[in-house]
């Protein structure tokens, strides 16, 4: 009878430990994934019982905001959550206890651009991660006359442009699955 409670017990602990671990993952999973904002969108921002403080806000190309009592804010690369703080720390000041919303109300900034043999090339917005082969698919596939394992996806990182090569027949028969990486805003997949 011991034996069994033993068992029982352990078995017990395990799923509070897994049910723990599954918490604490989902938790960085939703921090990891947290949509960051762009150049392009716009948000709207306000200040609880504070009618003057309201207002659609456009993150400007080079990533700043402006709002009343905060001044200039870099928003762009930045979540919600992280734009709401440092809302709340610039008019602190003025609004000892200020409770901020901010939310996107459209999202402008995630693009990616899919050029040349597909069958709908164009600007595409896109609001949770995409990978290359979900923007071809946007983009409706590949021509006829593509040439499938030479299509490159264009980055820019810190000014620097380079060029990401991408094999479409290794992804599609499950090989090199490596290569199917995640698109950030203002990538472009030119396809030959």
């Amino acid at each position: 009878m011991y034996e069994r409670y033993a068992a029982a017990m352990s078995l017990s602990r395990l799923f509070t430990c897994l049910a723990a671990s599954v918490i604490l993952w989902g938790n960085a999973l939703a921090d990891a994934d947290s949509y960051r904002i762009q150049p392009g969108d716009t948000l709207t921002v306000s200040v609880w019982k504070e009618q003057d403080l309201r207002a659609e806000v456009l993150v400007r190309s080079d990533g700043g905001v402006s709002f009343p009592l905060a001044g200039e804010l870099a928003a762009a690369g930045h979540t919600i959550d992280e734009l709401n703080v440092s809302i709340k720390e610039k008019i602190k000041e003025y609004i000892p206890d200020a409770v901020v919303t901010v939310a996107v109300k459209e999202i402008g900034g995630n693009r990616v651009y899919v050029i040349g043999k597909v069958n709908r090339p164009g600007e595409f917005s896109f609001r949770g991660p995409i990978d290359v082969m979900q923007a071809l698919s946007m983009a409706g596939g590949a021509t006829s006359f593509a040439a499938v394992n030479d299509i490159h996806i264009l980055r820019r990182d810190n000014g620097k442009q380079q060029a990401i090569p991408f094999h479409y027949s290794d992804v599609e028969n499950g090989r090199k699955l490596d290569q199917n990486i995640l698109l950030r805003a203002g990538d472009t997949v030119v396809v030959p």
